[in-house]
This record gives structure tokens, sequence and C-alpha cells, in this order.
């Protein structure tokens, strides 16, 4: 049984070593280049002692960086992505909770991290990648090894701003990537384009499903996510076969119509998580790729990336909300109405027990308490479950359907309502790219912000086929492009900051 993600890379290091693992403009790693490589660098952080200990990577996104990554694995200490284009505040919050035992960068990078006046050990890469591998040393750290040592800690703010570090296990990455790899059937024919950046979990699947099946990743160069046309034509270069994007990236590809110019004739699967997936744009992608597997994926980074999936499998609306699906595998997901589960149609907060749950908030013992609490249908002994702060409901065919952020449930015109309802109803209106509600509590008005050419007396008049009238947006704003967080989602708390600005006092 694997109890330690290297166990994947040395078996792989052994059965395809010259096959490249990682690939990117900068340069590409083999199987046994990237064990070689992390064992060096393992042995060389051994130096700063410690077991468990966090280790942060501030590095350019390429093949050395996964290496990286697995160096602090060798060395017996988990490892943190933080990315040289966050805001210094965010870097040096980050390193104020982790305490890192070291902060590992490339020469690249040097430049920002010598602007963060950061005064722990700072290590740059390639000036140890010539140290003298000990394998004794090495081997004697992996038997003292058990799989509920934690392996990397992902730093989230979700709606407060303010990052928490989320700490997950290697029993809980084994765990996804069992599942992961069986369910969409991953092996080494496998040429996966990496869009997620490393510090966002959706990342995880994409690294591992590598070492684990010997599939190759190619990382993708971010700036051809703003080019349709560039994207796909690499698509079609690299003969990439499978995605698993956020659904930003590939609303901007059907949004721009670049399918009608190229297709890329590789792919196979195409998966989207992060945020909840379009179904007009979903459908474009499925007029063009019939045949290709599609997957809606769901998940928290507290639950280890994924928790749900669902393969789609029939004929969507435009504005009938994919489904989230069913719990993974050994994962079990309900939803709770107060202490209670709740039955078909009643919406309730998503809760998730099993292997999958991460450790818990580094350095934060409060948010810890407040989001990992005892499972409320279980008196009888210590079981933990995480909640999600999502609201969800479960349709007639017993598939959950995600409704909205427990934040974006708002008390309007005397209903309940799931801005996610909205916004499902808004994202289904032709001449709409985009569409994002908030509320403004102080005004009591339904916000929404959109992209695309329909004017708002076109997108009331479309809406009164799909929802009531008291759930019409009370104020409309056209925006040329949405705002993105640095993993691709669309950035609410920069539309909410702009709203304040703006049109407050409107």
């Amino acid at each position: 049984m694997v109890r330690n993600i290297l166990e994947y890379l040395e078996a792989m290091a052994k059965r395809l070593p010259k096959k490249t693992a990682f690939s990117s403009a900068e340069g590409n790693l083999t199987f046994l280049e990237l064990e070689q490589t992390a064992k060096k660098i393992g042995t060389y952080l051994l130096r700063f002692g410690g077991k468990n200990c966090p280790m942060a990577v501030m590095m350019q996104k390429t093949p050395l960086s996964v290496a990286a990554f697995l160096g602090c694995v060798y060395s017996g200490n988990f490892y943190t992505p933080i990315d040289v284009t966050m805001p210094k505040e965010r870097i040096l919050s980050i390193l104020n909770t982790l305490q890192p035992g070291v902060l590992l960068i490339d020469e690249k990078s040097q430049k920002q991290a010598s602007a963060l006046e950061y005064t722990g050990e700072i290590v740059v890469l390639e000036e140890i990648l010539e140290t003298k591998v000990e394998e004794e040393k090495l081997a004697q750290i992996r038997q003292n090894a058990i799989d509920t040592d934690p392996l990397y800690a992902l730093f989230t703010s979700g709606s407060t701003g303010v990052p928490k570090g989320v700490i997950i296990s290697h029993q809980s990455v084994i765990n996804l990537t069992e599942w992961y790899t069986e369910a969409f059937h991953i092996t080494e024919q496998e040429i996966i384009g990496n869009q997620a950046p490393f510090y966002f979990d959706s990342s995880v699947k994409d690294l591992y499903a590598v070492l684990k099946t010997g599939a190759q990743m190619d990382i993708i160069p971010k700036m051809l996510f703003s080019f349709p046309i560039k994207l796909l034509a690499y698509l079609e270069e690299k003969q990439i076969n499978y995605i698993d994007w956020v659904p930003s990236a590939l609303c901007i590809v059907a949004n721009t119509g670049a399918l009608e110019n190229i297709r890329p004739s590789a792919l196979r699967k195409i998966m989207f998580c992060g945020e909840a997936m379009p179904t007009k744009q979903y459908n474009m992608w499925k007029e063009k790729y019939p045949d290709a597997l599609f997957a809606n994926i769901y998940g928290p980074t507290e639950t280890t990336v994924d928790c749900t999936y669902y393969i789609v499998d029939r004929e969507f609306a435009d504005d009938e909300p994919l489904p989230i699906g069913y719990g993974c595998r050994n994962t079990d997901v309900f939803i709770l109405n107060g202490d209670r589960l709740a039955q078909q149609g009643e919406s309730g907060e998503l809760c998730v027990r099993g292997r999958c749950l991460a450790l818990g908030y580094y350095n934060n013992p409060e948010k810890t308490a407040e989001a990992f609490i005892q499972n409320p249908l279980n008196p009888h002994y210590p079981e933990k479950i995480y909640k999600t702060g999502d609201i969800a409901k479960y349709n007639e065919r017993g598939e959950i359907v995600f409704l909205a952020r427990k934040d974006h449930q708002i008390k309007h015109m005397g209903h309940r309502i799931e801005l996610g309802e909205i916004e499902t109803a808004v994202n289904s209106i032709d001449l709409i790219e985009n569409g994002v509600c908030l509320y403004d509590e102080v005004t009591q008005r339904i916000v929404l912000f959109y992209c695309g050419e329909a004017e708002q007396a076109y997108i009331l008049k479309k809406l009164r086929d799909k929802v009531p009238k008291y759930m019409f947006p009370n104020v409309m704003i056209k925006m040329e492009k949405m705002p993105q967080t640095l993993n691709g989602k669309i950035d609410r708390l920069a539309l909410k900051e702009y709203y304040d600005r703006e049109h407050q006092n409107s």
C-alpha cells in the first residue's frame, strides 16, 4: 500500500526512466531526472533540520519547481508554493504564518525575493543542483514517515481576503490520485495540458496523476490564455488530449468563437473545476467535441481538491445548471439543514467526511475549529466533518446541484434567494458572455456585472421566462472583462470593491 507520494515517483523512474514527465518552454524532465533532481534538493535541505516542517517554494512555473516540491518531501518536510506575481503583502503574510525552514527560489525570482526584505533562510535552486545525494539519510527519513504526515500547505483566502494555510496529508493526496486516475482512465498515453498555477489546488491532480500513471504534463504558457486562437494552436501542436481547467479559461475560448477557427484534434477528455461552469459555454464545447468525455468536478481546497464529480452524460439546456454529481470514491458528501439531512429539493450546507479532509489550517486553531467540526449526525465517537460554506440541493435524480456560496444566499424583498440561480439564468442568455451577481446590503439591491453585447432592457426581457421578478437585478453594470484572481477564477472581491467605489451612492 502506498503511504508516501514519493513511491509513485520512484516506481515510475524505474518503469519509464527516459519518458518525459513534465515539459514546458523552459525545458523538460524525465521521470529519472525528476527523481535524481528531487533527491539532490532533498539532501541539501537536510541541513535545515526539522521534521514535517514547512518549506516555501517561490519559483517560476517550470518542471524544476516540481522537483523543488518533491525535494522538500524527500527532506522529510512539506512544501508551500508561492507565486512570484503575488502582492508583496500577501507573500509576507504567508511567510509570517508559515515561518518556513527555508525559502527556496530560482535565479529568475531573486529580484522579487530581495524586494520582500525577508530575513529568513533563502536558497537559490540552481546553486544546489550539484549536491551529492545521500541515499542513506533519505532512506532513514522515509522509514520514519507515515501517511498522515503533511505533504503540502496551500494558502486560500476565500471571501475574507486573509490567507489561510490548508494542510494536506500524503494519505489524502494518495486517496485523491487513486480515485482520479481510475475514474478518468488516465494512463501513460495522456498528455495533460496544465492550466492551474501550482499554488492553486487543481494543479495537484495534474502533478500526481503524472507520477502515478506515467502520463506527461505540459505546462501551458500563461499568456496563451489571453489569446484563444494561439492557445488552441498550442494544444494542437503539443497533441494535448486531456485538460482539467477552471471554467473561466474554457469560457474565454468559447465566447471568442475560437473553436470555429481551430479545433485541436487530440482532445479526448475535458474537465472543469474550481467554479461553476456555465451550461451555455459547456454546450459550445460539447458541440465541437461530441465524443469527448466531459466532467464537472467540485471540491474546496480543504477536501483535497475534489469531493464530488459528474460525468456529463445527458443533454442540458443553456439555463439548466450542471450537477456536481456524487461523492468521489471513499468520500461521503451530504447536505445538512441545521443538524439534519436535507430532503430532495431542500437546500442546505454541503458537508464532507472522509480521508480527503485536510489536517486543518496551519497556525490557525480558531479557524480550524470553526470549519472542521464534530459530525452532528454522529454523537457516539469523534468524527470530523468539513463544512464547505456552499449551499446545495439534491435534484430529482439524486444528483447534487451547487446553488451558491453561503454568503451568496440573500434575503431580498422577503424572499430567500441564491445569487447563483440568477447567475445561471443570466449566463444562459444569448449576447451574454459572463454574468456575476452581488448584493448591496445597504441599499438592498441585487447587482449584476456582465460582459457581452446585450442591452439591459434585453436582459430583463429574457429573464422574464427564467426567474421570478423579485430576482431581477436592480443594478446592471457592463464590464469590458471580468477581473480574475491569480488562479483564473472571477474575482468577486475586486467586483465588490469596484462597486463600493463607483456605485455606492448612486
